[in-house]
């Protein structure tokens, strides 16, 4: 089987979090059966799924097929800032699952919790392993592309299924315990690199398939195309980091929101003295650049994401304690409309996907491409395929409006109703 370029495929941030968070000042327990939850969490999931589709309709419908486009040096500034914002969605999407796990504690016993974050763990990997890798491809009986074999992706949902699923047997440790343990795998885990063997997505299938621990990597499993764009150390790191600093969405408003943007500024701070000094932090350092000084910015910018690097962590997760901690300033209708979005974040995951991908046939189909040509996962979609960057942003703008209807039907039953089915969309 001839191995595909690695920067055919998308590395991306694939889904969103899918545990319930808490609010306990229950404002609206009258006509909220799930009024625990807390909406400044809520806000911030909604902004980052919204963000998230943006790149997966860029993968699906842009013109070119390139799909890593911040390593090229020419980059234009609207497309490197259209692919840099999509890194604030998968850190945060783990780290507010961590919380959210943490959240619930008050509510249950270690046991009932382990329980619940087990069976959503488990839950996720099924359905990364069946329902959203079919999104992605539309082939799951096999793409010619690749031999006929089926392939198998394993992305962050697989990541925060998998991270949830060791997170319920070491919450038994307790939060500081779980803190000292994610905060030493987030600090440390870059220095595995020298060490540990490299692979990448798409490649000849014959990688250990335990190096998935730390490296990207391509494994064939008889008829199955087991992709790992995820590697599981940092992740788990990131979510037990977010189980342990549960407390602090339980202070006061003030305190919380005070609390968030500092850490938020010590997190950028620490993540521009440690990228200058070049000594630790990330694999990938930074050049000046021959193109000039934007795109010097643009290479000091890039940072590792497979695996997520501590600079990687340190610039998008400061990024968001600061917009978290800003959350109670925003206000009527675009806080509720996010918050909405932040309340159904695996119903909307699974139906964008579909959604873009049908679109994307649709757009093909209009540009003279016959519906073969289109019916399969997107770097094989044919020479003359695509939209431009303006067209890549009109289609994210009609799948938001398009999905809305639906969204805010499920986010209206799990308002009304307390069924347990419901906490896992």
């Amino acid at each position: 089987m001839t191995a595909i370029r690695k920067n055919q495929v998308a590395e991306k941030d694939y889904g969103p979090v899918f545990v319930p968070s808490v609010d306990y000042t229950a404002a609206n327990e009258n006509t909220d059966k799930r009024a625990y939850r807390l909406s400044n969490i809520d806000m911030v999931r909604g902004l980052v799924i919204l963000i998230m589709a943006l790149d997966h309709v860029r993968d699906f419908m842009m013109m070119g097929g390139v799909q890593d486009p911040m390593a090229q040096p020419d980059i234009g500034i609207g497309l490197y800032l259209t692919r840099w914002i999509t890194h604030l969605c998968a850190p945060t999407f783990i780290f507010l699952a961590g919380t959210s796990v943490g959240l619930m504690a008050a509510r249950k016993t270690a046991k009932e919790l382990s329980g619940f974050v087990f069976k959503r763990g488990v839950w996720l990997v099924i359905m990364e392993l069946t329902i959203i890798s079919t999104a992605w491809t539309f082939t799951p009986f096999g793409e010619e592309a690749v031999g006929g074999l089926t392939i198998i992706f394993l992305q962050v949902i697989w990541a925060l299924g998998a991270s949830m699923i060791i997170l319920s047997g070491v919450l038994f440790l307790g939060p500081r315990v779980c803190l000292i343990i994610g905060l030493a795998i987030v600090f440390g885990h870059n220095l595995l690199e020298p060490y540990w063997p490299s692979g990448a997505p798409f490649g000849d299938g014959t990688d250990p398939l335990w190096i998935t621990f730390y490296s990207q990597n391509s494994v064939i499993l008889g008829q199955f195309y087991v992709n790992t764009f995820y590697p599981l150390i940092p992740c788990v790191g990131l979510m037990l980091v977010g189980y342990g600093t549960a407390y602090i969405f339980q202070k006061p408003a003030a305190e919380r929101n005070a609390y968030l943007i500092n850490a938020g500024l010590i997190m950028l701070g620490a993540f521009l003295a440690l990228r200058l000094a070049g000594i630790y932090g990330d694999p990938n350092p930074w050049q000046v650049q021959e193109y000039g000084f934007l795109a010097t910015v643009f290479d000091f910018m890039n940072v590792s994401k497979y695996p997520a690097s501590l600079l990687y962590l340190l610039a998008t997760l400061g990024i968001m304690a600061i917009i978290c901690g800003h959350a109670d300033k925003v206000k009527g209708k675009v806080k509720d409309v996010l918050v909405m979005f932040g309340r159904v974040p695996f119903a909307f995951y699974v139906a964008h996907l579909y959604l873009i991908h049908a679109l994307a046939m649709l757009l093909g189909m209009a540009q003279g491409h016959s519906f073969d040509d289109v019916f399969k996962f997107f770097p094989f979609y044919p020479e003359g395929y695509g939209v431009d960057l303006v067209g890549v942003y009109a289609g994210w703008i009609i799948v938001v409006a398009l999905l809305y209807p639906f969204c805010k039907w499920v986010a209206d039953v799990k308002r009304r109703r307390k069924d347990w089915w419901l906490s896992y969309l």
